[in-house]
């Protein structure tokens, strides 16, 4: 046995986390963890990494105990983690990351940059990954500084790697990548703990299944014997009939209608329409540029040509102000960093995009207001409007991001990965959310590396390659028509032979 836990307990002041955390994993396994955000995976997993000190139970390392005040301690033993936040240094390269506390040194005890450098490349050329080593960290998306603390955690060579939600932000050809990555890790007898939301990994990857639940461990079985079904229902404690399927509304008037735009150098020449009451979905391998084109559309970015309508009106959009001012809303991939004020108020988040005053001073009064009504409307779980932001679960936070936008009467929605790290209970409730939007007129524009979501939400799926619209499907193709379109070779004739 490489990993045991035994009635494992942790508490933040009167809060606690875990309460009854038990775990094992043998050498050479893939031991999934699952859960809904809250159960309490990535305390249990903190606990293992040395980020945080267990207040009660056992936890043995190769059938010694064990107590890592710190993740040094917790490295030296061969345990590392990837994290589904990145905590990388924006201002090095990838390699002076991959290599961040293990620099290599030449004969003198000088840092080799140059060895650093060449194992970088090599790293990441035996893995395919869409990566640099000279690249700064600043300049990733958060699909490749994902990638670059998976090359990381690979690199220093450990004996249980922990990865928490790896595959959120990848497109299908990585995420394929890092189940690869994965099962060589095993087959050479590293022991894996698994994290991820994503249903359809889940028998890609795993060998056995612990399931926890308010702080827990309620289940554990081989993935060869548990149903999806079971595992449901051991995760939310309930019946789950089934995923989510969205039936589909008749469509109304054009409510934005986007012509030859294009941003350089990431968009190109992109011709759409979405009309009201439906979600259309933009599907593509990760830097085709979807996000690209919510940020030019939304005014992030200043498109060098093509035209916008809102509506029948052409507009302007210079800026994100004049795009919120014609009732454009964008919800963003990070939410953490650009869509949410974490150490900030719920209430305060959900009146950001539009702010109750009179005569020039906040109106608190109708902020509790817009609050007390965001709440009961998006179902947003928490203590009230007061508690911070950033407590919430995953669910809750883009909820709240969600609110601001629906408190200040936005029209066109611009979802960019909207279910990112969230787990399948909270999934569905955005998902409710973007299907009562779509039936009180709202137009939706859906950015996702999910495939199965897209099948599960959209009225069409538009699909994106290296900044070209490559083609449309309705939304109930397949996902290998998808991946036929979003990976065509450029020939420029990809329409015409649709």
């Amino acid at each position: 046995m490489l990993l045991e836990l035994k009635g494992v307990e942790k508490r933040f002041g009167g809060v606690v986390a875990l309460r009854k955390g038990d775990l094992s994993v043998e050498a050479g396994e893939v031991h999934l963890v699952m859960g809904e955000n809250g159960a309490g995976k990535s305390t249990m997993m903190k606990i293992i990494a040395g980020m945080y000190e267990r207040d009660g139970g056992e936890m043995k390392w190769r059938g010694e105990s064990v107590n890592f005040a710190n993740p040094v301690e917790a490295a030296k033993c061969g345990i590392a983690m990837v994290h589904q936040e990145s905590l990388l240094a924006p201002h090095l390269t990838v390699a002076e990351n991959i290599f961040l506390g293990r620099e290599m040194s030449n004969r003198f005890g000088l840092v080799d940059r140059g060895a650093m450098f060449d194992r970088a490349r090599r790293l990441i050329e035996e893995h395919h990954f869409p990566l640099k080593a000279e690249w700064k960290v600043e300049r990733l998306s958060p699909a490749g500084k994902q990638l670059v603390e998976i090359c990381r955690a690979i690199e220093h060579g450990s004996s249980l790697l922990i990865f928490d939600e790896p595959t959120s932000s990848l497109s299908e050809a990585e995420t394929h990548e890092v189940f690869k990555i994965v099962r060589t890790l095993r087959d050479r007898g590293t022991g894996v703990i698994y994290i991820t939301h994503r249903m359809d990994e889940l028998r890609s990857v795993g060998d056995k299944v612990t399931i926890l639940r308010d702080g827990e461990t309620v289940h554990s079985e081989s993935m060869a014997t548990l149903s999806t079904r079971n595992m449901i229902r051991y995760m939310v404690g309930r019946e789950v009939a089934s995923l989510y399927v969205r039936e589909p509304v008749p469509p109304g008037k054009e409510m934005l209608r986007v012509h030859n735009l294009t941003s350089p150098p990431a968009v190109k020449d992109v011709s759409l329409t979405v009309r009201a009451g439906e979600i259309v979905g933009l599907a593509g391998l990760i830097g085709a540029g979807r996000t690209e084109l919510c940020r030019a559309i939304f005014g992030l970015d200043q498109p060098s040509e093509g035209q916008i309508w809102v509506g029948d009106q052409q507009v302007a959009i210079r800026n994100p102000r004049d795009a919120v001012r014609y009732g454009i809303a964008l919800i963003p991939e990070d939410r953490q960093k650009t869509g949410l004020a974490r150490e900030l108020p719920i209430s305060w988040n959900v009146a950001m995009a539009n702010v109750p005053s009179q005569y020039g001073i906040l109106n608190h009064g109708a902020e509790q207001d817009m609050t007390a009504k965001s709440i009961e409307r998006l179902r947003i779980r928490c203590d009230s409007g007061a508690q911070k932001a950033g407590r919430l679960s995953g669910g809750n936070q883009q909820k709240v991001v969600i609110s601001k936008w629906v408190a200040r009467g936005a029209q066109v929605f611009l979802f960019d990965e909207p279910t990112r790290g969230i787990d399948i209970g909270a999934k569905v409730e955005v998902f409710e959310v973007m299907d009562e939007l779509a039936r009180q007129g709202a137009a939706i524009l859906m950015v996702s590396s999910e495939l199965p979501e897209l099948l599960q939400v959209a009225d069409r799926i538009l699909v994106m390659r290296q900044g070209h619209l490559a083609g449309e499907l309705p939304g109930r193709t397949t996902q290998e028509e998808i991946m036929r379109l979003a990976t065509l070779p450029s020939s420029g004739t990809e329409l015409e032979e649709l």
